[in-house]
């Protein structure tokens, strides 16, 4: 659709709330009286851009996830991508809505937080279930559950992304990939 497409980098850079309907509508070319044909205010708006985006994201999973490389290689591709990726000019991080949005309008929109949180326990199940396959095909050893582990994989990642953001500085992303590799790699000592 093009009034999602045509938002979601003005979306992505100034916010949810940064951004005005005005802004929004200017920025598509598209009329106000089109816009409440599809979307009945700003915010059913906010939360059809991120089922679009949690799509999108879902698909480009796929396509990075569907090969028969070890699990654990494709878990560090994956997050390897947050750091670069050639096809969109930068990382995933940077170009990551739910980095961007969570934690303002997780207080703003009920509706939207609830998006949100599905999107990422969806993907958090994802990495968990690699992790299992990882333990099975020999390329992860973890001391701990594999939910437990890509929660907290998830958890630092996103906050390795907040930091990037703030400090314009990739070093956090290369921390959070080096701790990674090492937390796939846990070996108990007998």
């Amino acid at each position: 659709m093009h009034i999602l497409d045509s938002s979601f980098e003005l979306v992505l850079h100034k916010g949810f709330a940064g951004v005005g309907l005005q802004e929004i509508l200017k920025n598509c070319g598209v009329p106000k009286g089109s816009f409440y044909h599809y979307f009945e205010s700003k915010e059913a708006f906010g939360c059809v851009l991120l089922q679009h985006y949690i799509a999108n994201y879902q698909q480009r999973l796929n396509l990075l996830w569907d090969n028969t490389d070890s699990a654990q290689h494709k878990i560090l591709r994956y997050f390897n991508m947050w750091i670069e990726d050639e096809a969109i000019k930068g990382g995933w991080a940077e170009h990551c809505l739910i980095v961007k949005l969570a934690a303002e309008v997780a207080d703003l929109s009920e509706d939207m937080r609830l998006i949100m949180d599905a999107g990422v326990k969806h993907l958090i199940e994802q990495i968990a279930l690699l992790i299992q396959h990882g333990e099975q095909d020999g390329s992860i050893h973890v001391e701990a559950d594999a939910a437990a582990v890509a929660q907290v994989l998830y958890q630092m990642w996103l906050g390795a992304a907040l930091l990037y953001k703030l400090q314009k500085d990739k070093t956090p992303l290369y921390q959070a990939l080096q701790a990674t590799e090492f937390m796939l790699n846990r070996k108990t000592e007998n």
